[in-house]
């Protein structure tokens, strides 16, 4: 048997699991793709209002989405936007320690306190509408941040609901609660209006860069797309390659960043390319493809009586020009032009120089950058373009050096870190796991000399001054967080597999009662944990364990047994 055929079985057999546990919930499947669906119209006496929700108690900022919705622009437009969880909203498919988030990779798992739109807008002329026009927006709201599967999706349901309306949505909605949930590592086939998208859920397993894992042959779908989540990296940084490795500093420090562009569209796919530049690390800070004045946060994020956040800001509104002059970084993008058969590229400019009205495009910044150009790359894109290379070529050749760039950042901090994990064999069954030893700046630049990213990058340049940068941006302290926590979840696992092959009868013997009832309490807590949080732990080690654990507590008196298993009663 092939192996990767079980191991799609495996995967297959777990949803499964977890699609009959939520069969009964009405709309679950439905809601493990999106929060809802809903079409924004044009009220003459209202304005933007909602028109239609899927599911119709689905309460979620109508308003904000509502102004959100409306661009202004002729003609169909898509773009994104993010918006921040408000307060009291009810709880999600996704939980804190959901089986989706533990097996996706960091930069697709979901985050509890935001929301993506994606949004198909049409504004045509119509004679029968009072102002002559018909406006209305389908969106589509969720927790996962697959933006090419949801603009792929609005594609094909949108057009066809602006001339069918209300009915045809009402029936994608339950084709979509027919969908499988998301589970990483599986193909799935999604049947849509008579088409089949067949997509792959990426997995944390899968290498970075390289062809996702090969799985057993599925029937041939008429749509089958490539990604879910990644954009035409050529096409979003185009007017700018010469600057992309400026950029990606910025990404990396976490820097406060506005991108002022023609469009919502070029906005929204802007930010989300910036984003993605730094992966796989995951971008910390907050950002918004599609930002206006109706944001939650506008006051928040433009207010000058203090440092500008780390955050992105995608915006198209003339306004922000003045209302961000005080901001350190602003790219200002204009509709693309050709110089030959190249795209001519922004310049980079003094922040003096940024007008409030008439702003030419171009990079307005003081940051220096840490590393030099790396020319051979340029070269190699610029030549793709004379040479009429495909643009999703040209986007793979983008985002491999991306990759590289941040691989070669990153991997001297993993080597670090590991050095700070504990010995395994200073795990042992009868003391509490030893401790991670802290993290210490001067110590890792210590090792820069001998294992730093020159081993794997070419680019000379500050690599200790960018490191000494990156330390304090939130994209550092979310990076520890969250290795750290893998780390301690590891000892842990160590412990439970050094305690299962340890002899606990045998401590018994010579041990007073209060000890070996706080032995079953203790161990009890760490099975209850290792449930709760999924540890990575060794088949059959937890199962192992709860056998011991009965054997110990039938060794007691009966008054005790019975105090023991009232306790795990009352835990569980």
């Amino acid at each position: 048997m092939d192996p990767l055929d079980s191991s799609e079985s495996r995967l297959v057999e777990s949803a499964n699991a977890a699609e009959n546990a939520e069969s009964s919930l009405p709309w679950a499947r439905f809601s493990s793709w999106l929060e809802c669906v809903c079409v924004v119209t044009f009220d003459l006496e209202l304005g933007q209002a909602i028109e239609l929700v899927y599911p119709h108690d689905c309460m979620l900022f109508f308003h904000m989405t509502c102004e959100m919705c409306f661009p202004g622009c002729l003609g169909d437009t898509q773009f994104s936007f993010r918006l921040r969880q408000s307060v009291g909203r009810r709880g999600s498919w996704f939980g804190e320690e959901d089986a989706y988030s533990r097996d996706a990779p960091v930069t697709l798992q979901v985050k509890l306190a935001h929301f993506y739109g994606y949004v198909y807008f049409r504004q045509v002329k119509d004679a029968s509408v009072k102002r002559g026009y018909f406006q209305k927006s389908l969106v589509l709201v969720s927790r996962l941040p697959y933006v090419h599967l949801f603009q792929s999706l609005l594609q094909i349901i949108a057009p066809e609901y602006f001339e069918k309306l209300e009915p045809c949505l009402e029936a994608v909605c339950n084709e979509i609660d027919q969908w499988q949930s998301p589970v990483p590592g599986l193909t799935l086939n999604l049947p849509v209006m008579g088409v089949v998208m067949q997509v792959r859920i990426p997995s944390k397993n899968d290498k970075p860069g390289g062809s996702p894992e090969k799985q057993a042959q599925k029937e041939v779908a008429p749509m089958m797309l490539p990604t879910i989540h990644e954009l035409d990296l050529f096409k979003c940084f185009q007017s700018f390659l010469i600057h992309l490795q400026m950029l990606w500093e910025l990404m990396l420090l976490g820097e406060p960043v506005v991108v002022m562009a023609p469009s919502p569209t070029v906005s929204s796919e802007t930010v989300l390319a910036l984003v993605s530049s730094i992966a796989p690390l995951r971008y910390c800070c907050d950002y918004r493809p599609y930002f206006t004045i109706h944001d939650t946060e506008f006051k928040e994020y433009t207010t000058r009586t203090q440092a500008p956040p780390n955050v992105i800001l995608g915006v198209t509104n003339p306004f922000f020009i003045k209302t961000f002059q005080s901001w350190p970084h602003i790219i200002r993008l204009g509709e693309l032009k050709m110089s030959g058969d190249l795209p001519k590229q922004v310049k980079v400019k003094k922040l003096a120089k940024l007008k409030t009205l008439d702003t030419k495009p171009g990079i307005y910044t003081a940051h220096k950058m840490f590393l030099q150009k790396d020319k051979s790359l340029i070269k190699r894109l610029l030549k793709g373009i004379q040479r009429k290379r495909p643009s999703e070529v040209q986007s793979a050749i983008l985002r491999r050096h991306l990759l590289e760039l941040t691989q070669s950042f990153i991997i001297p901090l993993e080597r670090y870190l590991a050095s700070l994990m504990p010995l395994q064999r200073s795990v042992t069954p009868w003391k509490t796991p030893p401790q991670i030893r802290p993290f210490s700046q001067e110590e890792f630049m210590g090792t820069l000399e001998h294992a730093g990213p020159q081993l794997t990058s070419v680019l000379k340049g500050d690599w200790v001054g960018l490191y000494r940068k990156f330390f304090r941006s939130p994209n550092f302290d979310g990076w520890y967080r969250l290795r750290h926590r893998e780390m301690t979840q590891k000892l842990e696992c160590l412990h439970l597999e050094v305690v299962c092959d340890a002899d606990l009868l045998g401590w018994t013997k010579d041990k007073s009662e209060v000890e070996i009832v706080d032995l079953v309490l203790k161990l009890r807590e760490k099975l209850m944990k290792a449930g709760k949080q999924q540890l990575p732990v060794k088949e059959g080690v937890l199962e192992k364990l709860e056998g011991y654990l009965q054997t110990v507590i039938s060794s007691l008196p009966e008054d005790l047994q019975t105090s023991s298993v009232t306790f795990n009663v009352a835990q569980s």
